[in-house]
């Protein structure tokens, strides 16, 4: 993926028995080089505005707001799909 168009990213967190946090999260180069890293260490990219603008006003380390927690659960529904299709494709 070109990660010259990516103007915003949040970088998330989850520990089983615990609330998903934002572990980083930033605007223009800040969000260009944390979508790098990510493709860097094979880590799925997911592209969601209205949720990354929601992510982008809450402090770092906090954890997510019940209001957006149904939104998170989709997110990583998703990379795990995503994970799983990848092994797959490699068997």
């Amino acid at each position: 993926m070109d990660t010259k168009h990516i103007t915003k990213a949040a970088v998330l967190a989850y520990k089983p028995n615990s609330s998903p946090k934002i572990l980083t999260s930033g605007r223009e180069q800040t969000a260009r080089e944390i979508a790098q890293k990510a493709q860097e260490f094979g880590v799925p990219l997911f592209s969601n505005e209205l949720l990354v603008d929601s992510l982008l006003e809450l402090p770092l380390d906090s954890q997510i707001p019940p209001e957006l927690c149904k939104a998170i659960v989709d997110v990583f529904a998703w990379i795990i799909d995503t994970e799983q299709k990848a092994q797959l494709s490699k068997e």
